[in-house]
């Protein structure tokens, strides 16, 4: 039986309206977004994609349209790029949210890269893309359009949760692998057993630009539970029994917003950015309400 698409073609088309976008200037690095649609002196040409209401009208293609009578969009490219690595945590805690009958906060976590790296692809940008548990695992690299996609949404559905978070390892391994900063998107739920806000700041103090979007199911935030409930931790397997009730529920939330507001804020004290999304938000209007609203997209 055939798999079906991480990402329907009718999103996909939708997509190809974005770029992903930058705020820092990184020294000896092109600013702005990688690919520019504009044309000018010492860029190059790369490709055509189609026009969307509110492109610049100098940059289409207007042979094209006198021959097709269609109006396409003449995309260059200005070298050197920023380098956009994609971090996509596939621990075990990524598999919460099966039992709400809605996505996973790990196949959630892969449609976004995906949507995400399809953007890069119709810009023209190269995109790593590496999961991680308690380490870096084998990355793909995306780039040269497109018609590039396929092995990325090969690579994305074949990839399967494994392993328990370690962020300070993770981290470590990172910036001894990459020492040239960049624009670094993390897609994760956040949660750790040890700290995951020092190792965040580690990245930060190297240079790299954070775009760090926090997952989790309705019932990370808010337990739909009352009375005794055994809680298991996914990863290390530990219980924990606890009586629920509408104060402790309370209580809960308020915990749980407060650390999603330390990890909002550590992103937007280094100028980078933050996007809290729950699985249960439809993918479209993540990538163009939410992740579109800080300017990334």
């Amino acid at each position: 039986m055939a798999t079906a698409p991480i990402i329907d073609r009718q999103l996909l088309e939708k997509l190809e309206r974005l770029a992903i976008r930058w705020q820092r200037s990184f020294r000896g690095l092109v600013g702005g977004h990688n690919a520019s649609k504009y044309s000018g002196p010492g860029q190059e040409f790369l490709d055509h994609r189609n026009f969307h209401p509110g492109d610049d009208l100098r940059a289409v293609n207007w042979r094209a349209y006198m021959r097709l009578d269609k109006l396409f969009l003449k995309m260059f490219q200005v070298e050197p790029r920023t380098p956009i690595r994609i971090l996509l945590d596939s621990s075990v805690s990524m598999l919460g949210g099966a039992e709400s009958g809605l996505p996973t906060k790990f196949d959630y976590a892969r449609q976004l890269a995906a949507a995400l790296v399809y953007i890069g692809l119709v810009r023209h940008d190269t995109i790593m893309l590496q999961p991680f548990d308690g380490h870096l695992k084998d990355p793909a690299v995306a780039s040269g359009g497109r018609h590039r996609f396929g092995p990325i949404s090969d690579f994305l559905t074949a990839l399967e949760p494994a392993g328990k978070t370690n962020y300070f390892e993770m981290t470590r391994q990172f910036i001894s692998a990459y020492t040239r900063p960049g624009l670094l998107i993390l897609l994760s739920d956040y949660l750790d057993d040890g700290d995951c806000l020092r190792p965040l700041q580690y990245l930060a103090d190297f240079g790299h630009e954070l775009m760090l979007i926090q997952l989790w199911t309705d019932n990370d935030r808010a337990p739909g539970w009352d009375g005794d409930v055994a809680l298991l931790d996914i990863e290390s397997g530990g219980k924990l029994e606890i009586a629920l009730d509408a104060d402790s529920r309370r209580a809960y939330t308020d915990a749980f917003d407060k650390y999603a507001e330390s990890i909002a804020q550590l992103a937007l004290r280094n100028g980078g950015r933050y996007v809290g999304l729950s699985t249960s938000t439809p993918l479209d209007e993540a990538v163009f309400q939410a992740v579109s609203r800080t300017g990334a997209a």
